[in-house]
């Protein structure tokens, strides 16, 4: 698929398959592409080139209205005059479903989202996290073939995006359906999809189960936007790199190469093997505490448990060290 606006391409020759049941999530940063592949494939937003295709049929030429789609948006998108309920059976009734069915069919979503008590209240009489589970109600209630989820969590606060998260992903389990979630939060693309797509300038630089993302990254993109990695640019010496005493690898040609590794991979303790550094400061995380230390002018970030940090105190000498095998290298 292609799109363009002006001389910006926004999708560029993108390419990829969702198998049914499965939640793929489209993650990246501002501006990578990932909303309007997910408008294009709702039918919202018009493609330049390239083929749509659901269940096996073709609809890149079908309407919106007419995609077997049900779609959640970020503002959530309530009509405000309408109950819960009211809302949840629109789709139903704009199709002209017998009463009777629209009745049940509300009756079990409001169930399936845990808003049995709440089918009467308008949407301003709401939480967020209650008007959210509406509009995903309300987009389930067609029983489409697919369902599109534009950052529908990002209006909440912490603590209801992460319960709602968990339910989001308990629900599309439950109702077994294909779905595409567009996020730019790394935690929540990994916790909830089967596979990620990870998207930069239009493109698809890599798609694979969440474990595969975090720790095996196929491109220097992927490896530095998941994991919020440490990054390196060392010189390369005999078809090495190293940092000092901390590791040494095997080094892509050029006279310069990048070396990233997450925080949870770097181990700094008072004494052994490693390179001579110093703590700069600690911010303490709950059950891992994150402990900034510099050598030689560069510093590293890494994740320790707090019991092993208490030792630890700013201004202390250490030794800084990470496993080989936990180090990633591309080319600078």
């Amino acid at each position: 698929m292609t799109k363009r606006y002006g001389a910006h391409l926004a999708l560029d020759a993108v390419d990829v398959s969702v198998a049914k049941g499965e939640m793929l999530a489209l993650l990246g940063p501002s501006g990578c592409g990932k909303t309007t592949l997910l408008r294009c494939v709702a039918g919202l937003t018009e493609a330049d080139g390239g083929t749509i295709a659901i269940g096996g049929a073709d609809v890149s030429g079908m309407p919106a209205r007419r995609r077997p789609i049900g779609m959640v948006f970020q503002s959530y998108a309530l009509f405000p005059n309408l109950t819960a309920a009211g809302n949840i059976a629109f789709p139903l009734s704009v199709r002209r479903r017998p009463k009777a069915e629209i009745a049940a069919r509300v009756q079990e979503l409001l169930a399936l989202t845990g808003l049995e008590t709440h089918g009467d209240r308008l949407p301003n009489q709401l939480s967020g996290g209650q008007q959210q589970r509406v509009a995903l109600a309300r987009a389930l209630a067609p029983d489409p073939e697919v369902l599109l989820l534009d950052e529908p969590l990002s209006a909440l606060d912490a603590q209801v995006r992460t319960r709602l998260r968990d339910e989001v992903r308990r629900i599309q389990h439950q109702v077994g359906i294909t779905t595409i979630f567009v996020t730019h939060d790394q935690s929540e693309a990994l916790a909830i999809s089967d596979r990620v797509a990870v998207m930069n300038a239009g493109r698809i630089e890599q798609c694979a189960p969440p474990p595969e993302i975090y720790a095996a990254p196929s491109t220097r993109f992927t490896a530095g936007f998941v994991g919020n990695r440490n990054t390196l640019e060392l010189d390369v010496s005999g078809g090495r790199v190293a940092w000092g005493q901390a590791f040494e690898v095997e080094a892509p040609e050029g006279e310069r190469a990048l070396c990233l590794f997450r925080p949870e991979d770097v181990e700094i303790t008072p004494d052994g093997p490693g390179l001579p550094a110093t703590v700069d400061v600690k911010v303490f995380l709950g059950a891992v505490t994150r402990v900034y230390a510099t050598a030689g002018g560069t510093t590293v970030f890494a994740d320790i448990s707090s019991r092993a940090a208490n030792a630890l105190a700013e201004g202390q000498d250490v030794r800084v060290r990470v496993a080989p095998d936990h180090v990633q290298v591309f080319a600078a």
